[in-house]
């Protein structure tokens, strides 16, 4: 039922030639999960974060680094072919990092970093989700992941986030 769900979602998607401004976003967005938007964060919270600055960068450190390691693994266990690689785009023309699809690692370290800095900084959590869902979202418009995909990754990555901020509050 989900594969079947995750199939007809791509369909649309990969045949859909969505508005200029969304096209760009997306990639944008995308471009930015691949790590310059969590750098920046770390950045700016690392200049202006006052004295909860090293917890807080401790548990987005660990939160996304645990991600990875998670993501790797079940993407080699689970084996599960991209959506670009079952049907074309009709737009993006992105290549995808690796051959697997589930879960995407792009939304693990999305939410991992947006979780555990948001625990510290309530007031960043709608710029944070804003900047983690737009990453989650480009990675089903441009064919690189289905929505199975990103929940599981958005999921993995609260979990993580959270569980290493709570670590982190406790040392």
């Amino acid at each position: 039922m989900v594969e079947a769900n995750d199939h007809r979602l791509m369909r649309r998607v990969n045949q859909w030639r969505a508005p200029r401004w969304l096209r760009l976003w997306m990639i944008a967005a995308t471009r930015g999960g691949d790590g310059w938007l969590w750098y920046a964060m770390g950045l700016v919270v690392a200049l202006f974060g006052g004295s909860e600055r090293f917890p807080a960068l401790g548990a987005a450190a660990a939160a996304s680094g645990l991600g990875i390691g998670v993501f790797l693994k079940l993407k080699r266990a689970f084996g599960r072919k991209r959506p670009c690689a079952l049907e074309p785009h009709c737009w993006a023309t992105l290549l995808p990092p690796d051959q697997f699809s589930f879960p995407s690692g792009h939304t693990i370290t999305a939410f991992a970093v947006t979780v555990a800095l948001g625990t510290f900084y309530p007031a960043m959590l709608p710029g944070l989700f804003f900047c983690a869902v737009s990453v989650a979202l480009s990675r089903i418009m441009l064919g690189m992941h289905f929505l199975s995909d990103v929940i599981a990754g958005a999921a993995i990555g609260g979990l993580l986030g959270y569980s290493s901020a709570v670590l982190m509050r406790l040392i």
